[in-house]
């Protein structure tokens, strides 16, 4: 799919098939979120989303149910953190917490049926330190530059997303064991969609 394609094709999807998702679908999920497309010079490393003062303000969660990833290295149930600077994976919490996540999120059945929801956790202090107020505001554009980039790679994989905003800030701390600093701003379901249409793209 190119990708004026995919830019056609994004729509919100928060209905999801059983279907586990393959390990290469994890893989690519992530890396575009926040994976590496730069390696180190003078100590730093650009990702593929954009960030004010490459400051990167935020890490990658990814609350992975029951049986969900199929194709590839065995993954167990649980809440693990995406690790930009070696594109892998760390198992932070044991066990399917999807329930406990949609609880969080004023019970949206979407995070439930999907088989992998990423949270976006923000920690200000690394942007506001530089930026002062006004980086709280380059974290918000950040997140929708992210959010952008997941939605794209998710429809080019045939996959489905929905951006959820509408959650309980704490209660979702809780479930993911964040710490003070850690402030939760999205969650993206993911899978396969129940419904899927397809348009092409015309030129002008």
């Amino acid at each position: 799919m190119s990708l004026e394609e995919a830019i056609l094709n994004r729509s919100s999807k928060r209905s999801f098939k059983k279907d586990p998702l393959k390990f290469e679908h994890l893989s690519i999920i992530l890396w575009s979120a926040q994976g590496l497309v730069e390696s180190k010079k003078q100590g730093l490393a650009k990702r593929v989303a954009p960030s004010a003062g490459a400051t990167y303000p935020f890490e990658v969660f990814v609350a992975i149910g029951e049986n969900s990833i199929c194709e590839g290295p065995q993954i167990i149930s649980g809440i693990y953190k995406y690790i930009s600077e070696e594109h892998s994976i760390k198992l932070k919490l044991e066990g399917d917490k999807r329930d406990d996540l949609a609880r969080a999120a004023y019970s949206q059945n979407s995070i439930v049926q999907a088989p992998i929801s990423i949270i976006l956790v923000a920690k200000y202090e690394i942007t506001t330190q530089v930026y002062g107020d006004r980086g709280i505001r380059y974290v918000h554009f950040e997140a929708g530059h992210i959010g952008q980039n997941i939605y794209l790679m998710a429809t080019a994989l045939g996959l489905g997303t929905v951006a959820i905003g509408a959650f309980d800030d704490d209660a979702v701390s809780e479930v993911l064991h964040l710490e003070k600093e850690e402030k939760p701003l999205y969650i993206f379901p993911i899978g396969f969609p129940k419904s899927i249409s397809k348009r092409s793209f015309d030129l002008f």
